[in-house]
């Protein structure tokens, strides 16, 4: 890194508070009107900057990291994932990547039992009623949906996120079971009062409500395939605010579409910011548009995050949000 201060490249608008900290500390170059950057902008970034900060909608893919220039030595990701990074190719060309891990557990765990209280319970049907003004008054058998106490949550991926969703669902009643690649501390488990399974297949054939907290890798893409998911009772509801690649989305359309599953509660999609047309129209699903980290308060801590990493970097020490190949 330079001894002057970083040239650094951001690629979104970022909260005011973050870019005005960015221009002081750096010499930065915003990007004000929040307009996407296209491949060809990506590339002519990387052969500029010393640091580049995209977020996770760029794609920083081995045809953009091979045009770099030899000043690219740290990209810092605005997000908690890295699946938009060609980490491996990065690493390879001396490259540095980081993330911004930690900061979005709870808004993203707030979104998360949202979805599980709201799908369950109908909310999107009872607005569309108001608002089209169907509603002709109280009936003891209209708009019936289901309670989630006493129900069983299948949680796929029990990292930061998935804890904090399970302390959540634990206060509304619900049994918590998990699967992860990795058994949590017997501690963490007797707090949550946590079953584990071994066995994805099994967990998902005995749930009431799944939801996914694992990030995207090529080791989770379609993680819940066609078989997966026809593994899950007609009764049972999805939650997925983690990636949109760890569901086959088309199986899970035509499955909403047959009645084979009770609903979905999706915050993120497999080919974003394009959704499936089947699950726009079905009035099974409740979409929004990858809002779970969007508070205030997150996007602040995330842009902190990454002005820790540059600066840690370009004063010639280890990042502490450093991704490596090994680690995905």
């Amino acid at each position: 890194m330079p001894k002057t201060r970083p040239h650094v490249i951001v690629t979104r608008k970022l909260p005011d508070v973050v870019e005005t900290r960015m221009r002081e500390l750096f010499d930065a170059r915003l990007n004000l009107d929040d307009r996407p950057m296209s491949q060809a902008e990506l590339i002519e970034a990387v052969r500029d900057a010393d640091v580049l900060v995209p977020t996770v909608t760029d794609r920083i893919d081995a045809a953009v990291l091979t045009q770099a220039g030899p000043r690219l030595k740290l990209v810092a990701n605005y997000g908690n994932g890295v699946d938009n990074i060609d980490v491996e190719t990065a690493t390879n060309r001396g490259i540095a990547v980081t993330n911004t891990p930690g900061v979005l557990t709870e808004d993203t765990a707030d979104m998360t039992m949202a979805l599980i209280l709201a799908v369950p319970r109908r909310l999107a049907d009872g607005i569309r009623v108001m608002e089209t003004g169907e509603w002709k008054g109280w009936s003891p058998t209209w708009m019936l949906g289901h309670r989630i106490n006493g129900k069983r949550l299948g949680i796929v991926g029990m990292g930061r996120i998935g804890q904090a969703v399970a302390r959540r669902a634990r206060a509304f009643g619900m049994q918590i079971h998990y699967h992860n690649r990795r058994r949590v501390p017997t501690a963490v488990e007797d707090e949550l009062e946590a079953t584990y399974w071994d066995s994805l297949d099994q967990m998902l054939a005995r749930m009431d409500v799944i939801s996914v907290h694992c990030p995207h890798t090529p080791a989770t893409y379609h993680l819940l395939s066609a078989r997966r998911l026809k593994l899950l009772r007609p009764e049972a509801y999805i939650v997925n605010t983690a990636r949109g690649e760890v569901i086959d989305e088309n199986a899970l359309a035509r499955m909403l579409e047959a009645d084979e599953l009770a609903g979905a509660g999706l915050d993120v999609f497999e080919h974003e910011p394009s959704v499936n047309p089947k699950l726009a129209r079905s009035d099974k699903v409740l979409l929004l548009p990858h809002m779970g980290s969007a508070t205030i308060e997150g996007r602040v801590d995330m842009g902190e995050k990454v002005i820790i990493n540059i600066k840690t970097f370009a004063d010639g020490h280890r990042p502490p949000d450093r991704v490596l190949p090994s680690m995905l």
